[in-house]
Formats: structure tokens, C-alpha cells, sequence
């Protein structure tokens, strides 16, 4: 994979890449949207505590299709209110480390169910071993 982010381009405002480009022939992994909500079904009522219940959720998912936070090309957030953005960065930095995905973060007025404040889905892409 190949994180770049051109010089013809801002640079980036947050840890993140102005893009990746995957090569031909690599293994694709497409999550629809997690949400904060742990396997025994309980919801934490704090937004912080939502963004780490679902990035668990995406770590969860990549584990069971053989693949780890570092092959994420891009990952989108939805947030419904106010949620303390530097909180929420030191959530997606424990998440993330030094790796930097494409990402989208946008504000919306409702998820799915009323006590959802966080959605995030993530595509994946891993390289298949040359033989």
C-alpha cells in the first residue's frame, strides 16, 4: 500500500493520509458501520466510550478476517452531537498509533437508534504474498 499525501495538497489537519493506493490484485475487506455497542449488547451513555467500543468492534472484525489496523485504507466516523474532539483524537491515536488511513468525519443529526452517538465503517485491503 502506499499512504501519500501530495504537496500539491494542504497538508493534513489530523492524523490521517490524502490517500492510499492499493495495488492490483490485493484482498479487500469492506465493514459496514460499527457501533458502540459491546458483544453482551450494552451501550456506554458516553460518546468517548462509543468511539472505543466501535473501533473495538473494527479490530474485532479484522481479526476474524485474518487482518490487522494496518491494512485500514479508510475509515468514515459519524457523530451525532457534541463529542469532545480531544478525547476523540486520543481514542483514534491509541487506536491507530502511527499508522494513518484516509478518513472522513462527519456530524449528522440521528444513527439507527436513538442512544447510538457513533458509527464508524472501515474498508480494508491487505497484499497478497508474491509466490
Amino acid at each position: 500500500m502506499q499512504f501519500r499525501n501530495p504537496t500539491s495538497v494542504h497538508a493534513p489537519v489530523a492524523a490521517y493520509s490524502h490517500q492510499v493506493e492499493v495495488p492490483a490484485g490485493a484482498r479487500w475487506l469492506v465493514l459496514s458501520g460499527q457501533v458502540g455497542l459491546r458483544a453482551d449488547g450494552t451501550l456506554p451513555a458516553d460518546p468517548a466510550e462509543q468511539i472505543e467500543v466501535a473501533l473495538d468492534n473494527v479490530r474485532r472484525n479484522l481479526d476474524a478476517a485474518g487482518m490487522a489496523i494496518g491494512d485500514i485504507v479508510k475509515l468514515t466516523t459519524y457523530l451525532v452531537g457534541d463529542v469532545d474532539s480531544d478525547r476523540r483524537r486520543r481514542v483514534f491515536g491509541a487506536f491507530f498509533g502511527d499508522h494513518r488511513p484516509c478518513t472522513t468525519l462527519l456530524y449528522v443529526s440521528a444513527l439507527g437508534l436513538p442512544a447510538l452517538k457513533v458509527e464508524i465503517d472501515a474498508w480494508a485491503a491487505r497484499e497478497t504474498p508474491k509466490s
